[in-house]
């Protein structure tokens, strides 16, 4: 008799940072309604011993956070959503590779002592609008440190957007995913930010940065939006 295989999820056992505190998270969405371009904005502050960061501001840890970014994305939709990877692509699937609701270009990673920012530029998916497929639209990831010599504390603001992005809708739809499928991002994000206070950091697939590397070693980090300013 054949067994039956069953599937389930299992958390990992991490515990939260010693004394990290997760500031109420700051949520910014908004529809241009002569464009239809949709910009979302999600952040805010861990509060943490400095120590606690020690070892774990550099390029390879930027990219582990960035893995951790997908796969609470992932985690968040019961495995409905996944990341398939290429050299050049990241794409949100729906159980399958074939059916790709968005596929980014390869990410853009910046960083200095003071700020490290990941970037994938919107390129094409079934959720994306022809006239958002140019590359202009992104996802962002921006950490910032601020550190208190004095308290032996850091504040690092983290920022999650999306800007540029036109979905696949018009009209009252658009509105309609303002206020639907945007907070599920929100939520989303809430639970990434919940990981990162409990280090629970994924390996990085590709490992682009593994191994002792600096933050000098990679471009001065800018925002998206300031680029374009």
């Amino acid at each position: 008799m054949a067994r039956r295989t069953r599937w389930r999820w299992t958390r990992r056992k991490t515990k939260a940072i010693a004394g990290a505190v997760l500031r109420t998270p700051t949520d910014e969405t908004s529809l241009n309604p002569e464009t239809g371009a949709v910009t979302s904005r999600q952040g805010a502050d861990i509060v943490l011993p400095a120590a606690a960061l020690a070892g774990l501001w550099d390029p390879e840890h930027l990219e582990r956070a960035a893995r951790t970014y997908w796969s609470s994305l992932r985690r968040f939709s019961l495995g409905l959503m996944r990341v398939h990877y290429t050299e050049t692509e990241r794409s949100v699937v729906l159980l399958f590779p074939q059916l790709r609701l968005l596929t980014f270009r390869a990410p853009e990673y910046e960083m200095d002592r003071c700020r490290g920012i990941v970037r994938w530029r919107i390129d094409r998916g079934l959720l994306v609008a022809g006239r958002g497929r140019d590359g202009s639209g992104y996802l962002e990831l921006d950490f910032e440190r601020h550190d208190d010599d004095d308290r032996g504390e850091v504040r690092l603001h983290v920022a999650v957007e999306v800007a540029n992005y036109y979905p696949s809708l018009t009209g009252l739809s658009r509105r309609f995913y303002v206020q639907t499928q945007s907070r599920i991002h929100v939520v989303a994000c809430n639970f990434f930010l919940r990981r990162l206070v409990r280090r629970d950091l994924e390996t990085s697939r590709v490992g682009h940065f593994a191994g002792p590397r600096s933050a000098e070693q990679t471009p001065s980090p800018v925002p998206a939006r300031e680029q374009a300013a």
